[in-house]
């Protein structure tokens, strides 16, 4: 079978466990983004199939998690996610998400490198409620373990981030941090100041995980506790790829409409 970069294809060897388009391909070797996971990987050309875009699961297809029509006389103040991600893809599609649950927010493609130099400076210019930052991340199994953040891809960046956006915001309640990416060092991104972040059991998260929730927290009033375990629950695999603090909303309600 002849592939070409664009085609989406899955890895027969990992009993086609999960969707990626071709990116490249150099001679019998093919380089991959998942298209619902935040990995990359690579495969022999043969040990690729064709997935059948009619298959994929859209954006348009993932129910909304709120209706505000429904909520009286009342009116609402949603709290306001700034979304930074390496990845420009998975930007757009987290802020394409934002819209149809009516979220306010502003979205910043940025080398995971390099959020740690201007997330300040977007803090200030933007003064969201809710901060993500993520892009890609991988873990390597090496001498020093699971702790050791020299064994992961950017997992030390997004902790210079964090650590960055608790300088400008020491409250956890005034700003909520959601950072990581597929098999983060959950533990350090919390010790460095996130409510949520991503990987608990070092697995592959969902592109669309964090923006999840945020988008609860936004649209949860500000005097109400979220339940914790419910929230995960919505992610793709719950408390595995996401966890984090007890955390209230962060939307205000006023009244009359």
């Amino acid at each position: 079978m002849i592939f070409k970069i664009g085609d989406y294809v899955t890895r027969i060897s990992y009993n086609h466990d999960v969707v990626f388009k071709i990116i490249n391909i150099r001679g019998e070797t093919a380089y991959l983004k998942g298209v619902q996971v935040r990995l990359y990987a690579d495969a022999p050309l043969e040990d690729l199939k064709i997935y059948v875009k009619e298959d994929r699961e859209d954006d348009e297809d993932i129910v909304n998690l709120f209706d505000m029509d429904d909520r009286s006389d009342f009116f609402y103040l949603p709290g306001k996610v700034l979304h930074i991600d390496a990845d420009q893809e998975y930007l757009e599609r987290c802020l394409k998400f934002y819209k149809k649950n009516k979220v306010m927010a502003v979205g910043k493609r940025i080398d995971e490198k390099d959020i740690s130099k201007q997330i300040r400076n977007l803090l200030i210019e933007y003064q969201p409620d809710i901060v993500i930052i993520t892009g890609h991340d991988a873990y390597y199994p090496k001498k020093g373990g699971i702790r050791d953040l020299e064994n992961y891809k950017n997992t030390e960046n997004f902790v210079k981030a964090v650590k960055e956006a608790r300088k400008y915001e020491k409250s956890h309640e005034k700003l909520v941090i959601i950072a990581g990416a597929c098999q983060s060092n959950y533990e350090e991104l919390i010790k460095a100041g996130a409510n949520f972040a991503s990987s608990p059991k070092r697995v592959n998260i969902h592109a669309l995980d964090p923006a999840i929730i945020a988008t609860v927290l936004a649209m949860s009033e500000r005097t109400k506790q979220i339940d914790l375990v419910d929230l995960l629950s919505k992610t793709k695999y719950g408390p595995n790829g996401m966890g984090g603090i007890m955390s209230n909303g962060m939307m205000y309600v006023g009244f009359p409409r």
